[in-house]
């Protein structure tokens, strides 16, 4: 699937950009895979790498939430806090949090309980900033980075409010949905090449001179 094109009889014009990022669905699409080399994401470089010549980047928004910490965790907390320092220290990247919540589930043959842990608030935050975006005109066309079905309601919503408004959904690999790109007024996958090519630095430095480091396990 390709990115909109324009005719000859409609001149091509700077378009404004944001980028609306679902870190854990991106996560989530990447992990499968076994890519950990590209789970050091600059977000910011993604979307500029996905534009075309007539458009600029204007904003890009991540949306996560903090990972809890649990016995004998594997220092998943830690790798993705330092993460999200090196992403912040960037200061072109604003980073919205939703919730990561214990969850007991049960099993229905013995009985036996756990913990598990889910993310929440991600598509409520995506679908509240693109929604208050095209209110205030600040795009022309938005980046959707995911492939949740439950956005294809808000996506819809914002094309049929403001016929200029487009967005365009830029899949993480192997986290499709009809739904959405149907919705939407593009789609297509990114590729492996445009993640690679959008890693942040072996060492970021922050303004207070502390180095964030490439975890180990992610190279």
């Amino acid at each position: 699937m390709a990115l909109y094109e324009s005719t000859e009889s409609e001149p091509l014009r700077a378009d404004r950009v944001i980028a609306y990022v679902d870190g854990f669905n991106l996560y989530f699409g990447l992990r499968p895979k076994g890519w950990r080399h590209l789970y050091r994401l600059d977000v910011h470089r993604l979307a500029e790498n996905l534009l075309k010549p007539h458009q600029r980047l204007v904003r890009v928004r991540y949306f996560t939430a903090r990972v809890a910490s649990r016995l004998g965790d594997d220092g998943a907390r830690t790798r993705q806090s330092t993460y999200l320092e090196a992403l912040e220290s960037l200061g072109v990247v604003n980073l919205h949090y939703g919730h990561y919540l214990a969850k007991t589930r049960r099993c229905r043959r013995c009985g036996a309980t756990w913990e598990t842990f889910e993310e929440k608030m991600t598509d409520v935050n995506i679908a509240v900033e693109l929604l208050g975006d095209a209110r205030d005109d600040a795009f022309d066309t938005a980046f959707l980075v995911s492939g949740d079905s439950d956005l294809t309601k808000p996506v819809q919503a914002v094309q049929l409010r403001d016929s200029t408004k487009r967005v365009v959904v830029a899949f993480p690999p192997g986290r499709t949905s009809v739904q959405l790109r149907e919705a939407a007024a593009a789609g297509f996958v990114i590729g492996r090449k445009k993640l690679k090519d959008s890693q942040l630095p072996e060492r970021v430095v922050k303004n207070d001179g502390h180095v964030l480091t490439r975890p180990s396990q992610w190279s």
